[in-house]
């Protein structure tokens, strides 16, 4: 009696398309994932939004730009802050938080976060703003 088959070795099933080099993998496992650089920035702006303790009184959410090249994501986050704050210590917040989401839900190596501070709001001039609209 002969040695029985392999099942990789096994003639497809009649029907079937056989591709190359595709032996034995599932079809649940072939094919590729695009995510937009879009996504990726809402994303991004997101976990900024969750690593800031809040938004400003009239200051705007974080936006962010992102660069998505083979599964590295670049990104640059816009935010306001209240003033005064550890400006510093925000910005390692947002870069930590920001890499972290993007790895975690996107799937992407992030090398690069850049954050940029576009205004600072504070208390007193809110309050000065407010005494001369009234």
């Amino acid at each position: 009696m002969p040695p029985p088959v392999p099942p990789a070795a096994a003639s497809p099933e009649p029907g079937a398309i056989a591709y190359p080099g595709e032996k034995g993998i599932p079809a649940c496992e072939r094919g590729a994932t695009a995510i937009a650089d879009r996504v990726v920035a809402k994303i991004a702006a997101q976990a900024a939004r969750e690593a800031l303790a809040r938004v400003p009184e009239g200051g705007s959410a974080p936006h962010a730009a992102v660069a998505v090249h083979q599964g590295h994501a670049r990104v640059r986050i816009s935010l306001e802050l209240d003033y005064p704050c550890d400006i510093g210590g925000q910005c390692r917040a947002v870069r930590r938080r920001v890499a972290e989401r993007v790895e975690a839900l996107a799937g992407m190596v992030v090398p690069e976060v850049a954050v940029r501070v576009e205004r600072l709001h504070s208390v007193h001039t809110r309050r000065a703003a407010q005494g001369r609209l009234r």
